[in-house]
């Protein structure tokens, strides 16, 4: 066989490929392993499932909705709910593994993000991981909504109202999607199209891509001994890595398939088919959709007539602007850290996140206003709960979204400060010991112990860029130059002001002049030309 495919040569670097062994480092497996599990669930339910909006009335086994109006697709979901052999568990496996798919991408996201794995030569990678974070975002919602129930119903005309928002062109473009005046007969078969073929088959190319880069660009490791950026110490890929990995894919299978089973998601039978004059009580969408839906709540209701259209702000700025400008920020953050980072070369070793305060403050942060925009998208509940008007929630959330962030930025920033300042002070004069010893005059001393070489390696590696020097001011010129030299000198003044308050903040470490030579040659990467005297 190997002289008719001759892949000897080819797959043996790939199998002794060298992965690094660290728990953090598997986020973006389960990802994976999701999408796996989420591809067989889907094509079992694509053999019973009809995606058609005909109505007809619904004759099967589940009593309470017997003799109800409904829509094929909501019958044949209850069908494979109720009437088809291991339908119930397959669906809910589905969907649970829609809910764990794009978790995971996102905890993976900010793993990659603060320990920056997304710095050169990774950056076609980071923007890959965001393009698959977008589009589990419209899968998520494409499928939640095939069922054609009271709740995604519902969901579907708050996207209908999303559409209308859009100046000039929301009205053609409701139409367009809908297929006319909503709800229409034809969003449920564009979107079991969208759900089915389209979108899982960029997913699929985009993975491969994203893991074949991974395997080019090697995979980036924390700091170590042993560890540098020009190799990576780990398990080969096979046996090794292999066996942990396929561990791993069964531990996530079995998972998603006791959740399947023994925790209940979407019941679709409780909510009843949509109807677009009802909506139910207490409608939550999947997490990932709920910071959308908060802020539609938070944003109050203002409209402006401009040119003979009207703008309705609530949906335009929650559900266009919000989103375009959070996917624009990640897809720009790596070029933009580059831009006011010192030195071109490449990064294979991880930061600690305290390293970075401003990325870590900048991440808490934005978590933090996603945390409010999440419980905004049920403040309704959270008022009946706590027995509190809905108008308190409404402001008092309004006011946490102004003002949490940016506590939790400066917060986060002194912690990782802090942090840095208790390590100097333990490389200089030791970690405590736990002992105490009382001295003659009948005084209590604490003892400390130096750290270890391996304590001092891990505190010591670690890349602390300086801020961009201002540099020299363009020279003037003349004429129709000086607009040209002006828009330059700014750019010039505004990337060093931000390098500047980027990098500004850090502690010192005592360490002498032939640790940080080490150091220097233990981060350089295989395009950056170490000291000669580093090792």
């Amino acid at each position: 066989m190997d002289a008719r495919l001759p892949l000897a040569e080819l797959t043996r670097s790939v199998l002794r490929k060298v992965f690094p062994d660290h728990w953090s480092f598997l986020l973006g497996e389960i990802a994976l392993y999701s999408f796996v599990v989420l591809l067989l669930t889907g094509v079992y339910l694509t053999f019973f499932f009809d995606p058609s909006m005909d109505e007809q009335v619904y004759r099967g086994s589940y009593e309470p909705l017997q003799g109800v109006l409904m829509t094929r697709a909501f019958d044949s979901t209850l069908r494979i709910s109720f009437d088809v052999r291991g339908g119930l568990l397959v669906r809910q496996m589905h969907h649970w593994a829609a809910i764990v798919f794009v978790a995971a991408i996102g905890v993976h996201m900010l793993r990659v993000f603060l320990t920056g794995a997304f710095r050169r030569p990774r950056e076609l990678n980071w923007t890959i991981g965001v393009t698959l974070f977008l589009l589990a975002l419209l899968e998520g919602f494409a499928g939640y909504s095939l069922p054609d129930d009271l709740l995604s119903g519902t969901g579907l005309r708050i996207a209908q109202g999303i559409m209308l928002s859009v100046p000039v062109v929301g009205t053609y473009l409701g139409m367009l999607v809908f297929g006319g005046e909503f709800p229409g007969e034809d969003i449920v078969p564009r979107l079991y199209a969208l759900h089915i073929l389209l979108v899982p088959g960029l997913l699929v190319a985009l993975v491969t891509v994203h893991v074949l880069l991974v395997f080019v660009l090697k995979h980036t490791q924390w700091p170590g001994r042993g560890r540098t950026g020009r190799n990576v110490v780990g398990l080969p890929f096979f046996p090794n890595y292999v066996a942990k990995s396929g561990g791993l894919f069964l531990a996530v299978a079995g998972v998603l398939a006791v959740l399947g089973g023994a925790a209940q998601v979407n019941p679709i039978w409780v909510y009843g088919p949509y109807r677009p004059d009802l909506v139910s009580t207490g409608s939550q969408p999947d997490w990932y959709i709920g910071f959308l839906e908060g802020a539609l709540r938070l944003v109050p209701g203002v409209e402006t007539r401009v040119w003979g259209h009207t703008v309705n702000w609530n949906p335009l700025l929650t559900a266009v602007v919000l989103p375009g400008l959070l996917f624009a920020v990640l897809y720009a953050y790596p070029y933009f850290e580059r831009w006011i980072t010192p030195g071109p070369g490449e990064r294979h070793l991880c930061d600690r996140p305290r390293d970075r305060p401003v990325r870590t403050g900048l991440a808490v942060g934005a978590l933090s206003c996603y945390a409010v925009l999440l419980v905004a998208g049920g403040q309704d509940i959270a008022a009946f709960v706590f027995d509190v008007p809905v108008a308190a929630v409404t402001w008092t959330l309004r006011v946490a979204f102004l003002v949490l962030p940016a506590a939790a930025f400066w917060t986060t920033r002194r912690l990782c400060l802090a942090l840095q300042a208790r390590e100097a002070a333990e490389l200089a004069g030791g970690t405590e010991s736990g002992l105490v010893v009382q001295g003659v005059e009948g005084g209590f001393h604490p003892q400390h112990r130096a750290l270890s070489a391996d304590e001092r390696h891990a505190v010591l590696v670690r890349e602390r860029p300086p801020p961009l020097p201002a540099g020299p001011e363009p020279a003037a010129g003349a004429g129709r130059l000086r607009p040209r030299l002006g828009l330059r000198r700014l750019a010039l003044r505004t990337r060093s002001a931000l390098s500047a308050w980027y990098y500004a903040d850090r502690v010192r470490y005592p360490a002498t002049p032939g640790q940080r030579r080490t150091v220097e040659d233990i981060l350089a990467g295989p395009d950056r030309r170490p000291p000669a005297d580093g090792a």
